[in-house]
């Protein structure tokens, strides 16, 4: 019956019909369906500098040579190596990207509001006042596309932000627009800023980091909730980015067109495989079930299979697809079912399933769980607008019962 399915939707594919999941309760509410509630105060209290070892100033001097440590390094120093994994690709996006900085801001402010993110909304609109933009211009970007005073362009750029988010996509037409003006490796850095500073907000949001205390600048509060992206549109059935030529996953020779970026970013995934101390049972059942939920069909195809071996694991990939909803999980199981789905949907967690995540994981293990859905929805998000595509011999999404 596996192989049966398989070459059912291996047929949808070619035909060019869309992937749905056959229930649609399998898959939490969209990303920014609710106006989101933001904690005030820090579930993980940043790590204080009595407790901090040379390897901790080491990495501060690195990362932080001006000597002043922001709330969200010194909450993520609880994880050196957590540090090492995210901060490179944070230092390339800021001071190595090629987009114009007015472009870079609208990206990353524009995330920061649909995420509802105060530390990366103060953070970033100090810089974008300091390199030009106004206060106008930021109410204008937490307004969105359809403020007004647009060019076309800059339309696109926000647009790209809007169905990132809430479509784990990009639509035909914002893909093109951008394009009649970046080359591959700005369309390529377009979309990972959007992406990383996605996996920054989940992060933030759920360990409760607050405002730097020097940067003042705040979300405008009277600005209504709102995500401006049209309906996602079908898979797409050829890539837009090709892999280079040669061995490898598709995923990994994708990203090789920018081998800077590539360099820079590595660190993150590596770190959700190799060092992380989450038991691959539960490593595997947070990364297929946030592939699941943004419908990332190559993460799936490779995590059920030759990556993640979701089965030598003990995982039943049918049942991450029904999601906690399915009897046949255990209690804790459902939490992290429930940490992933709220993750994607709220840019967050609840209380509820935070106390019922860290009743069993201590600090590292809870820090690393973030990690894992929080850098695997970058990558779903990653592989569908890239449309980096599974094998005619990979297994794709289960047809639901």
């Amino acid at each position: 019956m596996k192989h049966l399915s398989t070459l059912v939707l291996a047929a949808i594919l070619v035909l060019g019909f869309s992937i749905q999941p056959a229930a649609g309760q399998s898959r939490p509410a969209p990303p920014g369906s609710t106006t989101p509630v933001r904690l005030t105060t820090a579930r993980i209290a940043p790590l204080p500098q009595s407790a901090w070892t040379d390897a901790h100033r080491t990495l501060v001097a690195r990362y932080a040579p001006d000597g002043r440590v922001g709330n969200a390094l010194a909450t993520l120093l609880h994880v050196p190596e957590l540090v090492e994994a995210i901060m490179p690709f944070v230092t390339f996006l800021v001071n190595e990207s090629s987009l114009a900085p007015r472009e870079r801001a609208l990206l990353v402010l524009r995330t920061a509001w649909l995420t509802q993110n105060q530390y990366l909304w103060a953070e970033h609109a100090a810089r974008a006042l300091g390199a030009g933009l106004t206060r106008t211009d930021l109410r204008r970007i937490a307004q969105g596309p359809g403020a007004g005073g647009w060019d076309p362009f800059e339309l696109s750029l926000l647009s790209l932000a809007d169905e990132l988010f809430r479509n784990s996509s990009v639509t035909d037409a914002t893909w093109t627009t951008l394009g009649v003006q970046y080359n591959l490796m700005q369309m390529t850095e377009a979309v990972m800023n959007v992406n990383e500073h996605v996996l920054l907000a989940m992060m933030l949001n759920a360990m409760g980091v607050q405002p730097n205390d020097w940067d003042t600048e705040r979300l405008p509060a009277d600005v209504p909730y709102r995500v401006a992206a049209p309906d996602a549109e079908p898979p797409l059935l050829r890539p837009r980015i090709a892999p280079i030529e040669g061995d490898g996953l598709r995923v990994g020779r994708t990203f090789a067109r920018h081998p800077r970026l590539a360099e820079a970013r590595g660190g993150q995934s590596n770190y959700v495989n190799r060092i992380s101390p989450l038991m691959p049972y539960h490593r595997e059942l947070l990364i297929l079930r946030i592939g699941w939920v943004c419908q990332a069909v190559y993460e799936w195809a490779k995590h059920v299979g030759s990556v993640g071996r979701a089965r030598d694991h003990g995982l039943e990939p049918l049942w991450i697809a029904l999601g906690p909803g399915d009897p046949r999980w255990d209690p804790f199981e459902v939490s992290l079912l429930h940490f992933a789905d709220e993750l994607y949907r709220d840019t967050a967690v609840t209380d509820e399933t935070w106390a019922a995540v860290t009743a069993r994981f201590d600090t590292r293990e809870t820090m690393s769980a973030l990690m894992t859905v929080s850098n695997y929805r970058l990558v779903s998000m990653s592989l569908n607008a890239f449309g980096v595509q599974p094998l005619e011999t990979d297994e794709l999404f289960p047809v639901l019962p």
